[in-house]
């Protein structure tokens, strides 16, 4: 299956250290700029139904403002209880000021 790219973001806009959620294809997925590179991840906890955006991001990590869960933005990987899920990482490129996410 083909990955299928979808514009999310302005990197103008989204400048080192933040974020953002985007809703791309029926899925809330968020976007981190860290240190320059950017990364895709679902925006839902995996613990429990709260969005990522609206915690705190410090270096590669994304801390939840339900419950304190941390993951790494890179990889998606949980790397503090309660949440023992990883969340799913997606393909993002650059193409001049578009920042694109793949789906599929």
């Amino acid at each position: 299956m083909k990955t299928k790219f979808i514009k999310a973001a302005s990197a103008r806009t989204l400048r080192p250290g933040t974020m953002q959620r985007v809703d791309l294809d029926g899925s809330r997925i968020l976007i981190a700029n860290v240190d320059g590179s950017y990364y895709a991840v679902d925006d839902t906890c995996s613990h429990e139904d709260a969005s990522l955006a609206t915690g705190s991001l410090k270096g590669e990590l994304v801390k939840c403002p339900l419950h304190g869960s941390r993951f790494n933005v890179r990889t998606g990987e949980a790397m503090e209880e309660p949440a023992q899920e990883n969340l799913r990482t997606y393909i993002v490129r650059v193409e001049g000021d578009d920042i694109l996410v793949g789906l599929g």
